[in-house]
């Protein structure tokens, strides 16, 4: 039973993160990324994450971890055309979305 409220609490996070998402994108990229897509693109970052060891960095003096956007871009990007389901995505705009993901961590660090 743990594991069943485990995924239905991922799954709210994950719905308020691309709601959060949504509207943090510029007016001209919300018509290009359906809920899909931010789906997508939100499992593409967990794994960019948990396979790139980022998180296990040392953190800075006031206990941020460095985490380069563009990198997650580049990977969200470079998986998108590999598996070939989701995309193709311009990193010009997937930059948009992993930023609205940082700022959606960020603003649950606030609350």
């Amino acid at each position: 039973m743990a594991m069943e409220d485990d995924f239905l609490l991922d799954a709210e996070d994950d719905a308020r993160a691309v709601e959060f998402i949504q509207s943090y994108l510029p007016q001209d990229l919300k018509d290009k990324f359906t809920e899909d897509d931010l789906y997508y693109i939100l499992d593409l970052i967990a794994e960019y994450y948990t396979s790139s060891e980022c998180l296990d960095a040392e953190p800075d003096e006031e206990g941020y971890i460095n985490i380069d956007l563009d990198e997650v871009v580049d990977y969200v990007v470079k998986q998108a055309a590999k598996e070939g389901e989701m995309g193709p995505y311009a990193p010009e705009d997937v930059f948009f979305v992993v930023q609205g993901e940082m700022e959606y961590g960020d603003s649950l660090e606030e609350e």
